[in-house]
C-alpha cells in the first residue's frame, strides 16, 4: 500500500513511496545537478565511491563516499574549464574512468572523452583526452565503458558532416587498451545522416524531430558481437559488431511517427530475449507524451515485436507539477562490480516521476512494485523533483539523482 512521507527536504512538499524507503539525501555541496553518468568503484580500501556527472557547468564530477548509504560523503569535487561545455557522462572500470565532454556548440573545445585514473579517488589524474572536436561536431554526449578494453559512445567527429545538424551524434568505438593513446577502430551511422550518403535524407517528425542520433550504445559480455543504440529519433538498432571495423545493422526497430521519438536506452535482458527499450521525455509539461519504457520480444533479432509498456500513473497526476515527466534512464544491468543485475526488476527514472521499478516476469503484463518520488529539492527551477539516473549496486541499494538542484538520494527497496 502507497504511503505519504512528509518533512524531507525544505520545501512542504510531500514525499510519495511504495516500497522505496528513503536512507539519506545529499546535496552536494550545493551543486545539486547531475546528469546521466553514475558509476560505482569498488575502491583498494575497501569504500564504495560513486562517480556522478554534472549535467552543465561549474562542476565536472563528483565522487561520493557510499559505503554507508545512511551518511554519504563527498570525496571529491572537480571543475570544467568553461561554461559551454558539460560532462553528461561517465563510466567507471576498476580504477579507470571515461568521462564524456558535450560543448554546446560545434567547432569548440574540450570535446571528446577523458580517461582518468581514480586508484586514489581524491585525486583523480588525468591519463588522455580523446578529441572529437571539430567544425560539425558538439564531441561526445554519452559513453559505455564496462570492458576496459573499448569505448562505445555516441560523439561527433570532425569528419563527419551530418544532413542535419540534429544528427551530429552516431556510434564510434574506441580502443582504450593502451590508455594513454586511445585509436578509433570503428563507426556506424544511420544511412542519410551524413552528406555524402547514397540514401536520400531521413523525414522528420512535424512536431517532435529530436534528431536522428545514437544515445545509449550498450554492448555486454553475453553478447560482445552485438551493440544495442538508442537511436533517439531512428528507434532503436541493434548492430553486428564482431567485426568493430565494420558493423552491420541487424535490426532497426523505428516507432516516431507516430510515437514522438527519442529513444535512449536499448537493454537486452538475454535469459527471456527481451529488449527493455526506455523514451527520453525532453519537453516539459506533458507535451511530449507519451514517453514509455516499452517490452520488446526479441526471441528474433530481425524481427522486434514490441509486446507491452510499463505501467504509469495518468500524466494528468504529475505533468501540471512543473518540468519534465515521463521516462528517461534505466538501470542498465552493468557488468561490473558493484552492480546490481536482475532479468525481471527494471527500474527506471522518470524524472517528475521519480524512480520507479517493475516486476517484467510476465513480459506481456509488466507490473509497478516500488517507486519514490522525493519532494521539490530547494532552488530548483523546475518546481518539482527531475530525477535523472538510477544506479542499482549489488546491495540492492538504489542511488538517484536530481537533474538541477536536488543531489543524490540514497533509496531502500523493500521488495
Amino acid at each position: 500500500m502507497a504511503q505519504t512521507l512528509s518533512g524531507i527536504g525544505a520545501r512542504p512538499d510531500q514525499a510519495l513511496s511504495l516500497n522505496m524507503k528513503l536512507l539519506s539525501h545529499h546535496e552536494l555541496q550545493g551543486f545539486g545537478g547531475i546528469g546521466e553518468g553514475m558509476g560505482m568503484q569498488l575502491a583498494r580500501d575497501g569504500r564504495r565511491i560513486l562517480w556522478l556527472a554534472h549535467e552543465s557547468a561549474p562542476k565536472n564530477f563528483t565522487a561520493v563516499d557510499i559505503t554507508d548509504p545512511k551518511n554519504p560523503k563527498v570525496v571529491v569535487q572537480t571543475e570544467l574549464p568553461h561554461a559551454k561545455v558539460r560532462s553528461n557522462s561517465l563510466d567507471v572500470v576498476g580504477d579507470v574512468m571515461a568521462v564524456a565532454y558535450q560543448t554546446s556548440a560545434v567547432n569548440m573545445k574540450p570535446a571528446g572523452f577523458d580517461l582518468f585514473d581514480i586508484g586514489k579517488p581524491e585525486a583523480p589524474r588525468l591519463i588522455s583526452h580523446f578529441d572529437a572536436s571539430g567544425p560539425y561536431s558538439r564531441g561526445v554526449h554519452a559513453v559505455w565503458f564496462v570492458d576496459g578494453e573499448y569505448i562505445h559512445m555516441a560523439s561527433g567527429a570532425a569528419d563527419f558532416q551530418p544532413t542535419h545538424p540534429s544528427d551530429d551524434q552516431f556510434y564510434r568505438i574506441v580502443d582504450v587498451r593502451m590508455p594513454s593513446k586511445p585509436e578509433e577502430v570503428g563507426r556506424w551511422w544511420l544511412p542519410g545522416t551524413r552528406v555524402g550518403d547514397s540514401v536520400p535524407p531521413l523525414k522528420r517528425h512535424p512536431k517532435f524531430d529530436s534528431g536522428y542520433r545514437a544515445h545509449n550504445t550498450n554492448v555486454f559480455p553475453e553478447r560482445p558481437d552485438r551493440a544495442y543504440i538508442g537511436y533517439i529519433s531512428g528507434g532503436a538498432v541493434i548492430l553486428d559488431i564482431a567485426d568493430k571495423s565494420r558493423p552491420k545493422l541487424i535490426s532497426h526497430w523505428h516507432y516516431s511517427p507516430p510515437y514522438t521519438g527519442f529513444t535512449h536506452t536499448v537493454l537486452p535482458l538475454f535469459g527471456p530475449e527481451l529488449l527493455i527499450v526506455s523514451d527520453e521525455c525532453t519537453y516539459n509539461d506533458g507535451k511530449d507524451w507519451p514517453k514509455l519504457v516499452w517490452v520488446v520480444d526479441a526471441r528474433m533479432e530481425t524481427n522486434l515485436v514490441p509486446i507491452s509498456t510499463c505501467p504509469l500513473p495518468p500524466v494528468k497526476t504529475f505533468a501540471s507539477n512543473g518540468g519534465r515527466f515521463g521516462a528517461h534512464n534505466l538501470h542498465e544491468n552493468l557488468p561490473v562490480p558493484g552492480s546490481w543485475r536482475s532479468e525481471s526488476i527494471v527500474v527506471g527514472t522518470f524524472f517528475g516521476g521519480g524512480v520507479r521499478a517493475f516486476d517484467v516476469s510476465n513480459p506481456y503484463r509488466p507490473e509497478e512494485i516500488a517507486y519514490y518520488v522525493p519532494p521539490a529539492p530547494r532552488l530548483s527551477k523546475a518546481g518539482s523533483i527531475q530525477l535523472n539516473d538510477v544506479y542499482v549496486d549489488d546491495r540492492g541499494l538504489v542511488f538517484t539523482v536530481d537533474r538541477f538542484a536536488g543531489g543524490l538520494y540514497a533509496l531502500e527497496m523493500t521488495v
